[in-house]
């Protein structure tokens, strides 16, 4: 049983998701206090390969008020913890165009470890999230119906 902390409701409504994983992630001791109270925000963030490893980018985890000194810069890059054979598959596959890593969403596991939803996915046009929107209309629409009809 996960608890859930945010979910990237934007990433959903942007992108074309393809494939998902589940990764570590490496945090301070602070910065885990912040997310136990949901201070994060996944707006624009976004993962790269540098080096042979993955960072995460524009994640703004905020400070956490009773650290004091021990607080670290709210924006940093955070490394993520993979396996080097999903490493070398995931790199492959951003090599060809139009693919990113977004964050879909962060919780924490049933052994109280912050983990990240990381997701390939491809970008949507205007006319994609159009046709997105007027699907989910119609599918409420059917819905409804069925149980007006009941």
């Amino acid at each position: 049983m996960s608890k859930s902390i945010i979910t990237n409701r934007k990433a959903y409504r942007d992108y074309e998701v393809l494939e998902s994983l589940e990764c570590g992630i490496e945090l301070k001791g602070s910065e885990v206090k912040s997310l136990r109270e949901s201070l994060i925000n996944l707006d624009d963030s976004f993962a790269r390969v540098e080096k042979g490893e993955f960072f995460l980018y524009n994640a703004h985890i905020n400070p956490y008020a009773q650290a004091s000194y021990l607080n670290v810069d709210p924006d940093r890059p955070r490394k993520l913890l993979l396996h080097k054979n999903q490493i070398e598959r995931l790199a492959g596959k951003l090599a060809s165009k139009g693919l990113t890593l977004i964050p879909l969403k962060f919780y924490f596991n049933d052994r109280g470890f912050v983990k990240l939803e990381l997701a390939l996915c491809k970008g949507k046009k205007l006319y994609d999230k159009r046709d997105s929107i007027k699907r989910r209309e119609t599918d409420l629409e059917m819905r409804r119906a069925i149980k007006n009809r009941r």
